[in-house]
């Protein structure tokens, strides 16, 4: 005559509500790492979509000008492009060095300016990395936090079980359920965390290899100008416009 209620405490809700305190602490640490987790996925995933779309418009913007100095008075318009202040940084660097303490071939300069896009480069990789490591944290650990407020719900069932002298359905399920709900929370928090940690992981690392290759374009441009500069005697201060 008590199975319909045993039937209607085996809801969700219910085995949560009459959960102890431990898995109740589980489940709130497991349910703040998923929300987290996902603001975390929302936020890089909308960063790198703006950064993709500026990175194309100033790339766009760089190779159809004829001078660096026009691409410099643009960068307002290129805030969250990784590319672009790799440019900025290589561009500054250009405009500190004076021409008369220049070498013939270049070869101080480049690695001077080649020293400062290296530096932006590993900048914005580690800006575009921030966070990260909570997804990956999330992803390993959190199937094991889970795991552990099953084992101490199974324990806490056992224990009602010997209190009581029976093991029937009726008393074991309820405790068993709320066992397995610490786990199915722990890989709901954690699958996701997984798949898009490596998804973002792999997108940062094409965005690098595209800042890497910009980095050699913009030293190969710079040092034929540089050559350029010298053999046509034009010294005056600090380079002004530098021709592509």
């Amino acid at each position: 005559m008590n199975i319909a209620p045993q039937s209607a405490s085996l809801s969700a809700w219910a085995l949560i509500a009459e959960s102890s305190i431990l898995v109740k602490f589980i489940l709130f640490l497991l349910l703040f790492a998923s929300i987290v987790t996902w603001a975390i996925i929302f936020t890089k995933i909308k960063l790198l979509n703006s950064a993709k779309i500026e990175n194309d418009g100033f790339l766009e913007l760089f190779w159809n000008s004829k001078a660096l100095d026009e691409v410099q008075k643009e960068m307002d318009s290129y805030q969250r492009s990784p590319i672009a202040k790799v440019f900025q940084a290589g561009f500054k660097e250009l405009r500190k060095l004076p021409i008369l303490d220049r070498t013939p071939d270049g070869a101080r300069e480049v690695s001077n300016i080649e020293r400062a896009l290296n530096r932006t480069h590993a900048l914005e990789v580690d800006e575009m990395e921030k966070y990260l490591d909570w997804l990956a944290s999330t992803a390993s650990a959190a199937p094991f936090v889970g795991l552990f407020g099953t084992v101490w719900g199974i324990m806490n069932s056992f224990q009602n079980i010997g209190a009581m002298g029976s093991a029937s359905l009726a008393i074991v399920a309820p405790g068993i359920s709320e066992a397995l709900i610490s786990t199915a929370v722990g890989l709901a928090a954690a699958i996701p965390a997984a798949i898009f940690y490596n998804y973002i992981l792999n997108r940062i690392k094409r965005m690098s290899l595209d800042l890497e290759s910009f980095s050699q374009e913009f030293l190969n441009m710079v040092q034929r100008s540089l050559l350029a500069t010298r053999s046509k005697g034009a010294a005056h201060g600090n380079e002004s416009s530098v021709e592509k």
